[in-house]
């Protein structure tokens, strides 16, 4: 098997249409195994579009806390192999000390397939609290779901890639970034953001994908005041988004939406009718 680092590719298939069939081709997501290292250990390997791998490995970094800002990473370097891609990240010295300690606890738990009461604390860590004081009108809401249907090219070609954006008011759209993980989505924004110096204090985060815990944890860290998704959230998300203080929007229509959490960030334009 060749490395394909093209993040659509267009296959051979045949159309079947009331018993009639038509040879033809459609393009499809590529997903390519991508190892994260750090200091030249494998930390993780991810299936992920093969684009935007620098944002990703600044973006991973971010969202898991293995660095507090860009520069705790002193280099990052893309290595391509026969099998996948490899990003291979060196860390500041101030972050080597933390990240050897972390990796000596998380050796054992996750070996055995996240068991023991270290691994559930990874899996259900306390995030910042979310101080941003944004207020939307709902159909700013709509506006923004629309700019992100708009702009997702690579979804227009394949129809199967997730997409995470940036949206703030009076600017739109600032930056968006697809792959077929969702949350190797968000950690594509993250890392492009953090390399822009982009704050996300008064910005609100779009996602095409359902809300679970660990894009709540995420968003999070971002600092991001408001999350909107097309689809529903998990009940763990909803909790945590409402712990920490995060504004969660979840079944995004164009025309309505769900508010689970903190919803003083959304202005009532009109009367509240209880069910």
């Amino acid at each position: 098997m060749s490395l394909n680092l093209e993040p659509v590719i267009r296959l051979p298939q045949t159309s079947v249409d009331n018993g009639v069939f038509v040879a033809g081709e459609r393009a499809l997501p590529e997903e390519t195994p991508v190892a994260l290292t750090y200091n030249g250990s494998t930390h993780a390997v991810m299936m992920a579009s093969p684009a935007d791998l620098e944002d990703f490995g600044l973006g991973f970094s971010l969202s898991e806390g293995i660095i507090a800002d860009p520069e705790g990473l002193t280099s990052m370097e893309i290595v391509e192999h026969d099998l996948g891609c490899e990003v291979r990240m060196w860390l500041q010295e101030t972050c080597r000390g933390a990240y050897q300690s972390r990796r000596r606890a998380m050796a054992g738990p996750v070996g055995c397939g996240l068991c023991g009461v270290e691994s559930l604390a990874e899996a259900v860590q306390t995030v910042p609290k979310v101080l941003g004081a944004l207020q939307l009108p709902p159909s700013a809401i709509a506006a923004a779901m629309a700019d992100l249907s708009n702009a997702q090219r690579l979804n227009r070609e394949a129809r199967a890639i997730h997409a995470a954006a940036l949206w703030r008011p009076g600017q739109g759209l600032i930056a968006i970034r697809e792959d077929v993980g969702r949350h190797n989505a968000l950690d594509k924004l993250a890392g492009s953001l953090a390399r822009a110096g982009e704050s996300c204090f008064a910005s609100m985060v779009l996602l095409t994908s359902r809300v679970s815990v660990e894009m709540v944890q995420k968003a999070a860290r971002m600092g991001v005041p408001i999350i909107a998704a097309i689809s529903a959230p998990t009940a763990l998300a909803v909790r945590v988004a409402d712990e920490c203080g995060l504004t969660l929007v979840a079944v995004a229509r164009e025309d309505s939406f769900e508010v689970f959490t903190h919803p003083k960030r959304i202005q009532r334009l009109g009367a509240c009718i209880s069910a």
